[in-house]
């Protein structure tokens, strides 16, 4: 993972030198051959009339429950129905809670898809993977992210990082398992920039991407660190064929942290007072704006984390009792903040003209049990749960398969996770027959055969 942060993981004090660099994305292409590089380079099959499309992917880390949100059940008993009724909206075909009244407004622009599952165990880390590489990790393969699979068969626009997490990558959420949020198999080189700040508070900066001059002290002293751990390896290894690897990463990581097009892309003071307010001085709501600016500067795949863990905070995780969340915190609190962010993004990159090359996805890992439990909050449950897309050639106003009664289980046209992945390359113009340079270099799949994208959205 790219951590160009206060932490110190890369760093543009005087004497950049190409060892400064290897924590941040390059120490880990070692493993790799110059053949190996060689055919990193060779990209796979991509629609040139999508070339300019970009991606907005928003995952609702701790999974909010699909009879409070986009599927209520209102003619369900009142323990399966919960406390939320009905909202009507602009499109006659779908039917949301009143909890989301910004969602209710834009459901001209966005679709959603009523019957994901996956059968898994029904943990957060499992249901994060497969929504986001595709796959379950298992054999010790990692798939990448779809945003890492972007910058691999993409690459960059600009000096800009082809893929960027905001604000930071998945935490603690139980299963002490891979979130998926990273290169995997492709290799560190195709990681992404994680941003590690939070955008709403007011002295907000990225300090990596300040001019070397303010860095300080105390970051030279951290370069002098790093250099410590690396100068016992480097001199061998510079003699390596793989130091034309570690060249390319060293030029890539010195791009983003010299850029002045970088450091303004990051600069949300640069945005009016009233266009932060719309989209709210909340964490979400800010790295919302923060992300189609960054996108209208290049960057072709963000994704944006809702939460970061699931512990001790409110979140989507309702099972109604500490440390977890109520279903009046999510009424209260997150619903809010979520739908003014999500509904102002969407009237954004429509205004400017985004939103045709944006796909916007809407994720979570699983949904939430269909009977209220007795602590009045919601279980896991990975059997049925809704997700939705908005631009990227997306129609919006539709509603793809129906869940049962009672919302717990597809009643029509089933949608595993994968077909949720392939939706998002198809979207992006990629082949998905393309294969990327798996373990040990052997050719694997984009995405397993035969999966298709979810055609109703286009």
């Amino acid at each position: 993972m790219l951590q160009f942060t206060g932490k110190g993981t890369a760093h543009t004090c005087d004497g950049l030198t190409r060892r400064d660099f290897m924590q941040a994305g390059s120490l880990g292409a070692v493993g790799l051959s110059l053949a190996d590089w060689t055919a990193l380079k060779a990209r796979g099959a991509i629609s040139p009339d999508h070339d300019k499309r970009s991606a907005i992917m928003i995952f609702n880390l701790g999974a909010p429950g699909q009879q409070d949100t986009w599927d209520p059940k209102p003619d369900a008993p009142a323990e399966i129905r919960g406390p939320f009724k009905p909202i009507s909206t602009r499109s006659p075909d779908i039917h949301m809670t009143s909890i989301f009244p910004g969602h209710a407004r834009h459901s001209d622009k966005l679709s959603l898809v009523r019957t994901v599952y996956h059968t898994a165990p029904a943990v957060h880390d499992t249901g994060h993977q497969m929504l986001q590489t595709g796959r379950l990790f298992t054999g010790g393969i990692n798939t990448p992210h779809a945003g890492c699979v972007t910058s691999y068969l993409r690459g960059r626009r600009s000096d800009l990082p082809p893929h960027v997490i905001l604000p930071e990558p998945m935490g603690r959420t139980g299963g002490n398992l891979p979130h998926g949020q990273d290169a995997g198999f492709l290799g560190k080189a195709y990681d992404p920039f994680a941003l590690m700040a939070d955008p709403s508070q007011p002295d907000f900066k990225v300090p990596d991407l300040l001019p070397p001059q303010q860095i300080g002290e105390a970051r030279v002293s951290r370069r002098k660190r790093l250099r410590e751990i690396v100068d016992g390896v480097v001199d061998s290894f510079e003699q390596s064929e793989n130091a034309a690897l570690l060249d390319s990463s060293f030029e890539s990581a010195f791009r983003i942290v010299s850029s002045t097009e970088a450091r303004e892309a990051f600069d949300l003071s640069k945005e009016p007072k009233k266009v932060r307010e719309r989209y709210g001085m909340t964490r979400f709501g800010q790295c919302c704006l923060l992300a189609r600016r960054l996108i209208e500067a290049g960057v072709r795949f963000v994704t944006i984390n809702t939460f970061l863990t699931v512990f001790g905070e409110i979140t989507w995780d309702t099972h109604g009792t500490k440390p977890f969340t109520s279903i009046e915190g999510m009424r209260d609190i997150v619903a809010p903040m979520y739908d003014q962010a999500y509904s102002t993004l969407l009237d954004d990159l429509a205004d400017r003209g985004m939103l045709d090359d944006t796909l916007v996805c809407n994720l979570a890992e699983f949904g939430r049990t269909p009977r209220i439990n007795p602590a009045g909050g919601r279980d896991h449950w990975p059997q049925c749960w809704t997700v939705y897309f908005a631009g990227g050639g997306i129609q919006g106003g539709r509603v793809v398969g129906r869940s049962d009664p009672i919302g717990g289980y597809p009643a029509e046209r089933p949608v595993a996770p994968n077909e949720v992945v392939a939706t998002i390359f198809h979207s992006l113009g990629f082949d998905l027959e393309t294969h990327l340079p798996g373990p040990a270099g052997r050719p694997f799949p984009l995405v397993d055969f035969g999966t298709q994208p979810i055609h109703e959205l286009f």
